[in-house]
């Protein structure tokens, strides 16, 4: 299920869940140049996200498995006017790894974007080292676009990301989850 995070239900299991996968998360995490180790404190980061939902630019989500929080999913850099894309970032619990809830997030996520959000696009970068990601937009049949060389912040350094992308076009009679429950 993909559900907003909480601020106070969510922040004992967030940071329980967040410090058991930091040497699982670490190599593919975001970080801002020149800012160090300087890293949001779970209120920042709930109340940031919020702000940034609050004002069309994001798209927040827990992603919870037999109602436990497992995750996040985000909908991220969102424009309007005449792009109408987003691009879409994640993480998920090692313990969660390799049981198709990271493409079913994904894919629920990518349903919400083209029928409630009204966008047109979504992308997904990724590192050409990350495996498991990957594998997910594999799952879903996501068209690859190309290299972007020294695309974003990971992990203390900029790296190169392929880019995989898809359109409301591409899915005229079915859904993202649709089309991944006939591919699995």
């Amino acid at each position: 299920m993909l559900r907003p995070l909480r601020v106070r239900a969510d922040k004992r299991e967030f940071l329980a869940l967040r410090a058991e996968n930091s040497a699982w998360t670490r190599p593919w995490d975001s970080t801002a140049p020149g800012a160090g180790e300087v890293r949001m404190n779970y209120g920042q980061l709930v109340r940031f996200q919020d702000r940034e939902a609050h004002e069309g630019r994001l798209l927040p989500f827990a992603v919870e498995v037999d109602g436990a929080l497992a995750g996040q999913m985000h909908l991220f850099g969102i424009a309007r006017g005449a792009l109408l894309s987003a691009a879409a970032g994640y993480w998920i619990g090692e313990r969660y790894a390799g049981r198709s809830i990271t493409p079913y997030a994904l894919a629920m996520a990518i349903d919400h974007a083209f029928s409630d959000a009204g966008l047109h696009r979504v992308e997904v970068n990724i590192r050409p080292d990350n495996d498991a990601s990957l594998r997910v937009v594999e799952k879903l049949g996501l068209r690859e676009e190309g290299m972007r060389k020294r695309y974003l912040h990971i992990n203390g350094s900029w790296h190169d990301h392929l880019t995989f992308a898809v359109t409301s076009e591409e899915l005229p009679s079915e859904t993202m989850v649709e089309r991944l429950r006939r591919r699995l």
